[in-house]
C-alpha cells in the first residue's frame, strides 16, 4: 500500500498559507512577534491554529523562540515556529524588541506582501551602532485546524530550521518570485504567495522526518516505522472498515500484542483509540465538504448509527455534528462587513 497519510492529513486540517511581509533590516535591528493565538484573529482569520515562518533571501540573521537560545539563519535558510510560539528574529544573538498586536490588525487590509524596514532605533535592547548588518526576509503564516484531530503539529518541535545548504536554496528563489509577483499586483500573485508556503512547509516536514534518529517517538515516527507504518495506512486508507487490532496485526504481520505494544510506544496511544480519532476527523471533513446526513457520514466512517457517532464527536469536538457543521459553514461565508 501506498497511501500518502502525510498529504492525507494536512488535506484533511485544511493547510493553507499566506505571506505578509517583506522585511529589512540595516545595523542592529531585532523584531520580535507575538504568540500565534494573539494576532490569529488578524493574520489568519479562518485558521485555528496558525504558524509563522522566515525566509532569509540576502544576508543572515538569528532566530530564537523567546526564552530559547537563537540559531544562525543564512541565505535561502527557512525557520519555522509549528507551535505558534513568541519569537524574535535579529542581526545578533540575544536581541530583543518591542512588541504588540495592534500592527497586524491595522494593516490586514492591504496589499500583500507589506513592507517593514528595521533598524537600531527600534531595537530595545541591542549591540553597538558599528556592527552592521543588511538582510532581507520574507516572513509569512500558515494556518490549520487542531480539531477535530491533528496528530502531526503535536509531532513537530518549537522551532525548525531548515538550511539551504541541504538542497533549499530553490525556497529563496521561489520566494523572491512570488514576492514581486504581488507587489507588482499581477493576477495570481497572493494566491502564488500561499501556494509556495504551504510547499515549503510539506517540505519542511519531508525533511524533519527524514532527519530523526532512529530511536524517535512520536505519530511522524510512527509513518516511518514498518509495521506501525502500514497499520495507519490501512486505518487512513479506509477509516469505515471494522478494524481490530487482531485483523491489523494479521494485515501488518505482526502478533496482535505486538502491533499494540509497537503502536502505543511510537505514536503514543493504542491503535483503536487512534482509529477512533480519525474517524471522527474523517467524519468532519465530510461534513464540511459534503451535504451528507449525520447518519450517512457515521457509517461512512465506522459508527453503526448516527447517535454513537453523535455521541464520539461531541466527547472530542465539544459539540455535535450538526452544530459543528452549522459553525462551520457560517465561518465560510463571506463578510458584508
Amino acid at each position: 500500500m501506498s497511501h500518502d497519510i502525510l498529504s492525507d492529513v494536512l488535506r484533511s486540517v485544511r493547510l493553507r498559507g499566506a505571506l505578509y511581509y517583506y522585511v529589512s533590516g540595516s545595523r542592529n535591528w531585532a523584531a520580535e512577534a507575538p504568540a500565534s493565538r494573539e494576532i490569529a484573529a488578524a493574520v489568519m482569520p479562518d485558521s485555528e491554529h496558525v504558524m509563522e515562518y522566515h525566509v532569509v533571501v540576502r544576508g543572515s540573521c538569528w532566530g530564537a523562540v523567546v526564552g530559547e537560545p537563537p540559531v544562525r539563519v543564512d541565505p535561502g535558510d527557512v525557520i519555522l515556529f509549528p507551535h505558534g510560539d513568541a519569537h524574535v528574529v535579529s542581526s545578533a544573538p540575544g536581541m530583543r524588541a518591542p512588541t504588540g498586536v495592534d500592527g497586524y490588525f491595522e494593516r490586514r487590509h492591504e496589499q500583500l506582501p507589506f513592507t517593514l524596514h528595521l533598524d537600531a532605533a527600534e531595537v530595545r535592547v541591542g549591540m553597538p551602532d558599528s556592527e552592521l548588518c543588511d538582510t532581507n526576509l520574507v516572513c509569512g503564516f500558515l494556518g490549520c485546524d487542531l480539531r477535530p484531530f491533528n496528530p502531526l503539529i503535536e509531532a513537530l518541535p518549537r522551532l525548525m530550521h531548515l538550511r539551504a545548504n541541504d538542497g533549499q536554496d530553490w525556497m529563496r528563489q521561489f520566494m523572491l518570485q512570488a514576492v514581486s509577483e504581488s507587489k507588482h499586483k499581477r493576477p495570481g500573485g497572493e494566491a502564488m504567495l500561499e501556494r509556495v508556503s504551504e510547499m515549503m512547509f510539506i517540505d519542511a516536514v519531508r525533511r524533519y522526518v527524514a532527519s530523526m534518529p532512529e530511536n524517535s517517538r512520536g505519530w511522524l515516527a510512527g509513518l516511518r516505522d514498518r509495521f506501525v507504518g502500514r497499520a495507519l495506512a490501512l486505518m487512513h486508507d479506509d477509516p469505515g472498515f471494522a478494524w481490530t487490532v487482531d485483523e491489523l496485526g494479521r494485515r501488518v504481520g505482526l502478533s496482535r500484542s505486538a502491533l499494540h505494544e509497537r503502536f502505543a510506544e511510537l505514536v503514543g496511544q493504542p491503535p483503536m483509540q487512534y482509529l477512533a480519532n480519525w474517524r471522527i476527523q474523517a467524519g468532519a471533513t465530510l461534513l464540511r465538504n459534503t451535504t451528507a446526513t449525520v447518519a450517512t457520514v457515521a457509517q461512512d466512517v465506522g459508527y453503526e448509527s448516527g447517535a454513537a457517532f453523535t455521541r464520539a464527536f461531541k466527547r472530542l469536538v465539544g459539540k455535535s455534528p450538526a452544530l459543528w457543521r452549522q459553525q462551520t459553514e457560517r465561518e465560510r461565508r463571506p463578510s458584508t462587513l
